[in-house]
């Protein structure tokens, strides 16, 4: 063993030995960012940069399920996305439909799809209805896989299916107008019956949330790491929770 290793592993376990566990957040909303960037200073290419990033996505649920988190969201793949290049968009489409039912496969998590269905290519809704079906009893963590996900178009989403919905009871417009309120709305989301993310990590060092669970994380504490999202390592998850950990929610006050 390189003796960085072995520094990196003694630095790790010392950072969870002083883990508060009684404050560990029940929901953590990851965007999994710095893939291309990543590859770049590698040396290589975006589509290594997308399998690289695929590859930590395991290992984050496991870190995971040795705490109490009880739902993660990953944000796998944005509305942008969609719109990119198609020589880099059916890659991409392709390890993600693979981390999908890798998640499916391990048999300790339920997957959950947040996003519009109806923007994704045929196969890939597939992928994620088979993955939602085949882990619908499962009792583990809660994994809500973003793929076509925007935080402005699931508010959209919520509203559209919040009329439809008294629009088929005979609701009149005055009668939706007296009663909608916040809560109304939320039961609409993708998120719906789910609690709000407690605390929401960003990689690649960015610090904003770029329409990440707009409503969602209204309240939640945000935590931004410099490495990119292949590069992220136990200790720096065990750092977000120690962070998240020591600070006072104040829920917007």
């Amino acid at each position: 063993m390189k003796l960085r290793d072995l520094v990196y592993g003694l630095y790790e376990r010392r950072v969870e030995s002083r883990l508060d566990h009684t404050q560990v957040p029940k929901h953590i909303g990851v965007i999994l960012d710095g893939n291309r960037r990543w590859a770049r200073a590698a040396g290589g290419t975006t589509e290594q940069g997308h399998k690289a990033g695929a590859s930590k996505v395991l290992e984050l649920l496991g870190w995971c399920a040795e705490t109490d988190v009880e739902v993660v969201t990953l944000w796998l793949l944005s509305t942008d996305n969609l719109s990119r290049p198609e020589d880099e968009l059916v890659p991409l489409l392709g390890i993600v439909e693979g981390v999908i039912r890798d998640i499916a496969a391990d048999g300790r998590w339920r997957v959950h799809h947040v996003g519009t269905m109806d923007l994704l290519p045929a196969h890939t809704q597939r992928v994620l209805k088979e993955a939602e079906q085949a882990t619908h009893d499962v009792g583990g963590i809660l994994v809500n896989v973003a793929v076509g996900y925007g935080g402005r178009q699931e508010i959209a989403d919520a509203v559209r299916s919040l009329l439809l919905d008294h629009a088929g009871k005979g609701t009149t417009f005055e009668e939706l107008a007296d009663v909608v309120d916040t809560d109304l709305i939320a039961e609409h989301l993708y998120t719906r019956g789910q609690p709000d993310p407690d605390l929401v990590i960003r990689t690649s060092g960015e610090q904003r949330l770029s329409g990440f669970m707009l409503w969602q994380s209204a309240h939640s504490e945000y935590y931004f790491c410099e490495v990119f999202w292949p590069a992220f390592r136990k200790v720096d998850f065990l750092r977000a929770l120690r962070d998240y950990s020591l600070r006072h929610r104040r829920y917007g006050n």
